[in-house]
């Protein structure tokens, strides 16, 4: 007794692919409003779904930008008319980041000056250097951007000295010394 082994097609033992949905959209605009459409369709029970979904137009808050700087710290400054009057810096509350009562003075000397600490949101992005410099920084910021704002502050703020970016930086490492400017000790033998 012969085993007979009979083969099959592989096409034939494969089951067929169910096919993904593909969606096709479209958007439209009424009166502001965008309507996007999103048709479905599907192999297997062959109809087609369609849904509209309202969607409105957000507008961006409108603001002013200008960047501050002082020895290597960078503060980042938007200045918003509309919403919640405070100050944030990284995403915290100015007096949570700069701690001490004096650092908060600093930051926010250029709008005490313009008498305008609750008229504005100001949000603040700040890095590099030390916490003194970034107040620093924050209070530069904010002064060009209050510029921008108004030009009529500009003498004011000028006055005071909060415009000047405060050019003195720390002098760079010479080789052969231990600092900028410090030799080495020097050995009789």
């Amino acid at each position: 007794m012969k085993k007979v082994i009979t083969k099959t097609k592989k096409s034939a033992r494969k089951k067929p692919k169910k096919a993904k949905p593909s969606t096709i959209s479209a958007e439209k605009v009424r009166g502001g409003e965008k309507i996007k459409k999103v048709e479905k369709k599907t192999t297997t029970k062959k109809k087609v779904e369609k849904k509209e979904v309202k969607k409105k137009a957000i507008k961006p808050a409108r603001y002013l930008e200008s960047i501050g700087k002082r020895k290597t710290a960078l503060a980042r400054v938007r200045i918003f008319t509309k919403g919640k009057k405070e100050i944030l810096v990284n995403a915290k509350p100015y007096q949570n980041y700069f701690f001490t009562p004096e650092l908060q003075q600093v930051a926010t000397d250029s709008l005490r000056k313009m008498k305008s600490l609750d008229k504005f949101k100001v949000l603040v992005k700040v890095r590099g250097g030390g916490i003194y410099a970034q107040a620093e920084a924050v209070r530069h910021g904010i002064a060009r951007t209050l510029v921008k704002f108004n030009p009529d502050f500009r003498k004011r703020l000028r006055k005071a000295g909060y415009l000047t970016r405060d050019p003195r930086v720390r002098e760079r490492k010479k080789f052969g010394l231990k600092r900028a400017r410090r030799a080495p000790q020097w050995q009789k033998r």
